[in-house]
């Protein structure tokens, strides 16, 4: 096992697989995009599934692959074999926008991916359209229902909650009634900020905490004649997972709701990720602009040189985010 120095267990690697996506999320990068890098510029497959091994050596476990969106990454199929085949790896996952799940997700579970995430933070298609700029959200219901049938287990919905958007959380929580999906409502973080995303107009008030938006759910959940959402606090009842999400559920209901508080009840106690840049670097925490740079190590093929710069990220891991929130980078380039 992976230790850092205040005793946490790491052995979680979430790996940018790319910085290009096919929408323009506001929250995640620009409507020209971000800046284009080099081919050389990026970590190759080889290089990625080389650092995973060497990551597994380590004690790591899970990886989930992330982007941008991961699926426009040409050969990701041929990635998680890669992956899989390594010693160690437990599980592997990935987060996506769910567009290109239809075309893409029988192959992506013959090459070992076990379970996804679908980020969906409106189930209204014109509001969708205007928070991802030009998606077409019967496409991420169509990529929900693929994952579901091929049996991807969990799917999860992951739904980033903004105050002025005034989503539809009801509808989102009837979502795990009559299917298996578990969804969960994340604390908005304006990561990103120093690169103009004060510009979408959302600032910190925007951020629900957790505890009012529980309470807020539970009123729409009663008066709507389902019940209150029930915590589950043993094990066996949540979904299979590998962060810090709270569930809960309603009765009778076949998937889960979860909540996941970065920013008004931080989980810094229990971090237990790493991330690698699509340009070859380790980030020991989401809200920090620290980074150690293992891709002149993976190209020098000096396997030591590359263990030494992941200990010394472990090591430098700190205690905690001491609210920091934004950074240099936008969200689709640190992988979220």
């Amino acid at each position: 096992m992976s230790f850092d120095q205040h005793g946490r267990t790491i052995d979680y690697l979430r790996i940018s697989v790319t910085d290009r996506c096919n929408l323009r999320c506001l929250y995640c990068m620009p409507e020209e995009g971000v800046p284009s890098k080099s081919h050389d510029s990026m970590l190759s497959l080889e290089e990625i599934a080389s650092f995973a091994r060497i990551a597994a050596g380590e004690g790591f476990k899970r990886i989930r692959l992330t982007g941008g969106e991961p699926l426009v990454r040409l050969g990701i199929e041929e990635l998680v074999t890669k992956l899989r085949a390594i010693p160690g790896v437990e599980s592997i996952a990935m987060t996506t926008n769910g567009i290109l799940l239809p075309k893409m997700a029988k192959k992506l579970k013959e090459a070992g991916l076990s379970r996804v995430n679908i980020s969906l933070d409106t189930l209204d298609p014109d509001q969708y359209h205007h928070i991802t700029r030009w998606g077409n959200i019967k496409e991420v219901h169509r990529g929900i229902d693929t994952a579901l049938e091929l049996g991807f287990r969990p799917v999860k919905i992951n739904v980033v909650v903004v105050r002025s958007l005034d989503q539809d959380l009801l509808a989102f929580v009837r979502m795990s009634l009559d299917r298996p999906l578990h969804v969960r409502f994340i604390e908005y973080m304006p990561v990103g900020g120093s690169l103009g995303n004060e510009g979408l107009g959302w600032t910190k008030e925007d951020t629900i905490p957790n505890e009012e938006l529980i309470a807020l759910i539970n009123q729409k959940t009663q008066e709507g004649g389902l019940g209150a959402l029930e915590p589950l606090s043993q094990q066996s009842e949540t979904p299979t997972g590998w962060g810090p999400a709270r569930y809960y559920q309603l009765k009778g209901a076949k998937g889960t709701v979860g909540f996941i508080s970065a920013l008004s009840r931080h989980f810094c106690s229990e971090c237990n990720r790493m991330r690698l840049t699509v340009d070859g670097q380790l980030l020991p925490c989401l809200f920090s602009n620290t980074s150690y740079d293992v891709k002149a190590a993976l190209r020098s093929q000096d396997l030591d040189a590359v263990g030494q710069v992941l200990r010394k990220a472990l090591a430098s891991k700190p205690s905690e985010h001491h609210h920091k929130v934004g950074t240099e980078h936008y969200m689709s380039q640190i992988g979220g």
